[in-house]
């Protein structure tokens, strides 16, 4: 993934201005730097060569430089596309994936972009009309690439791939909405992806064919493949990411990259000494033949990185920030190796309903409208995790699950196929599972294919939340002075809570979060773990609309607030980890004082299970060491 950042029809020679903003973008895109300016236009660009790394520097351009453009994201069509377009005359200068982007236009104008199979967020500007110059932007189907928007004062448009590169210099901004294109000829937005499924009261009533969601999904693997550098494979050890590596692994002999890198894939694995994820990716490991790494970090390791995480992912969502920590710290020793663009095996859960709490879904409308809902957000969730955690350290991650197609087979699916039916056997993922159920041929152990969904964030150490927790409660955490702040915030002007964020050592105290709801009135925290990361949030971005970009509400093992409403039980029990999904995750805790609920496990998951484990509170914080390769 690479950075963005455009400046449309500012007052003033902002050349200077625009490359110090543009330098706050180059962790995404450490191998070059570009900038076009027009007039009173700017065009930056900060790129992590993947495809055609020699030439394929940014801005690009049609054949007269008429038209240019900066992007961040992949075209996986490209080649096709190209076909078509040298066909009809066009010629290119580069071997870039997105030089297609300035070409379709010429031939479709801004009606191009559904031809785009990939993710994307892009900016274009159409000069070729003197006096009447134009631009528009768009970003990709679920929002894998992150964008933002802002407006200033002098009538300016700004648009930048992080908040943290025009937070400062906007009246107002706000997230660039996934499936949309903005266009200066009409001074507003349109949708331009308009899937059925979108449409959450539209029930779906294709029968359930296990074959043909395989092959839908090995078809998105096979497509990510596509690289001209070092790449891997996150296993956590869980479904979701097993099956991408079972899948690469079996489809990548015969491929460019394995050509140019081998058949042998590596595989990357993190967590806290002795996690499920380390066990179980470690045998999945074994089992595919991978080059595995295994990366182990302590709860202090992670609790020190929790600044840095807040900055990179730009957000004070808790499940978001607990799950971003452990893939920063894994991302960074990737990157060490050498390795620039990692496979992972994010949106499976929202697709197929995978999240714990999906088993009190009353009926199949209920649970395909939540699983609608829950890819609609994705962009603030799941994506902005995977993006940001990684793209920090000049690493991109891939999400074969959120393929534009696969999405809408999936989504096409009756949904009756994926509740989960304890009577049918059925656990959750069920169609998944089943797809991938070979006998003759398995993808996976079969234990490993049937294992019980374990949220990234409970997966890595189930001490790492509840260290967490634990420290934000009792334990005194520095909030850094003024002068040693990121060199990107704004300071003047501060209110007086800005400037209690900035300066005091923090001890969340019971009266602080007694009074929360006055300091925060939007999204007020409610846990003194929630309360610790807003505090950091408005430090580094205290602007109003920065505080909008971010979701809240009631939420019980990443439910929607929607969803909360399917167990009585749950309203008391608020927490978005897994193992608050009390009689159903097989080591569930209740949220009030964290002792772990014995004999809750699910008739239909008892056989072959272990026993529920009880969770003991972590009291003593380990000493950090370094992370260990």
């Amino acid at each position: 993934m690479c950075g963005i950042l455009a400046v449309l029809g500012c007052a003033a020679d902002k050349r200077g201005r625009v490359l110090e903003l543009s330098r706050r973008l180059k962790h995404r895109g450490p191998d070059w730097s570009g900038l076009r300016q027009v007039g009173d236009c700017y065009l930056s660009h900060q790129r992590l060569a993947i495809i055609d790394p020699a030439s394929g520097d940014q801005p690009l351009y049609n054949e007269d430089r008429s038209v240019v453009v900066t992007v961040n994201g992949e075209i996986y069509n490209h080649e096709h596309l190209r076909t078509q377009l040298s066909a009809s005359g066009h010629s290119f200068r580069t071997g870039s994936d997105c030089e297609v982007i300035a070409h379709l236009y010429e031939e479709h104008g801004e009606g191009f972009v559904d031809m785009l199979d990939g993710v994307f967020s892009f900016v274009l500007f159409d000069t070729r009309n003197e006096g009447a110059s134009s631009f528009m932007a768009a970003r990709d189907a679920i929002g894998v690439t992150p964008l933002y928007i802002g407006w200033g004062v002098d009538g300016s448009v700004w648009i930048s791939s992080e908040m943290k590169a025009l937070h400062d210099e906007c009246e107002h901004f706000e997230i660039f909405p996934p499936g949309h294109l903005y266009s200066s000829k009409s001074g507003d937005f349109s949708r331009w992806y308009n899937p059925p499924w979108y449409d959450h009261d539209v029930i779906p009533s294709v029968p359930y064919d296990p074959l043909a969601l395989r092959s839908a999904f090995e078809k998105a693997v096979i497509k990510r493949l596509m690289t001209d550098v070092p790449f891997g494979v996150l296993l956590s050890g869980g479904l979701d990411s097993s099956l991408v590596a079972a899948v690469a692994v079996r489809h990548l002999a015969g491929t460019a990259a394995s050509r140019r890198w081998g058949t042998k894939l590596h595989s990357f694995c993190v967590g806290l000494e002795g996690s499920p994820d380390l066990k179980a990716a470690r045998e999945v490991a074994e089992h595919l033949g991978t080059l595995h790494h295994e990366f182990c970090f302590t709860v202090q390791d992670g609790i020190d990185a929790v600044e840095d995480v807040i900055y990179h992912t730009e957000t004070y969502d808790v499940t978001t920030i607990r799950a971003s920590t452990p893939m920063f710290l894994m991302s960074r020793k990737i990157k060490s190796l050498g390795v620039k663009m990692v496979i992972s095996g994010e949106g499976s859960d929202e697709i197929f309903g995978g999240y714990l709490y999906f088993h009190k879904a009353p009926n199949k409308e209920e649970f395909h409208r939540e699983t609608c809902r829950k890819i609609k957000a994705l962009h603030q969730y799941d994506c902005l995790r995977a993006n940001k955690a990684t793209s920090a350290w000049g690493l991109e991650a891939r999400v074969p699950f959120l393929d534009k197609d696969f999405i809408n087979h999936a989504m096409a699916i009756d949904p009756d196929w994926k509740m989960v039916r304890p009577d049918l056997g059925r656990i959750e993922k069920w169609v998944l599972r089943k797809a991938f159920d070979d006998e003759e041929q398995p993808f996976l152990p079969k234990h490993i294919l049937y294992r019980q969904k374990e949220q990234f964030s409970d997966g890595v150490g189930y001490s790492w939340i509840d260290g967490l927790k634990d420290h934000a409660a009792s334990k005194v955490s520095k909030i850094y002075d003024t002068s040693i702040h990121h060199a990107n915030s704004s300071f003047q002007h501060q209110s007086n809570k800005q400037m209690q964020c900035m300066r005091a050592c923090v001890q969340v105290s019971d009266k602080m979060l007694s009074n929360a709801k006055f300091i925060f009135p939007h999204n007020t925290p409610t846990t003194k773990e929630a309360y610790y990361y807003r505090m950091i949030f408005e430090r580094l971005f205290p602007e109003k609309p920065a505080i909008l970009t971010v979701p809240g509400g009631p939420s019980v093992a990443c439910s929607t607030a929607k969803a909360v409403e399917w167990d009585a039980h749950w309203s008391g029990n608020l927490d978005p980890s897994g193992r608050a999904a009390l009689g159903v995750h097989l080591a569930a805790y209740h949220h009030g004082d964290q002792q772990q609920q014995q004999n809750n496990t699910p008739a239909s998951m008892a056989a072959g299970a272990k026993k529920a484990r009880t969770i003991s509170k972590l009291t003593t914080t380990p000493p950090g060491v370094t992370i260990e390769g």
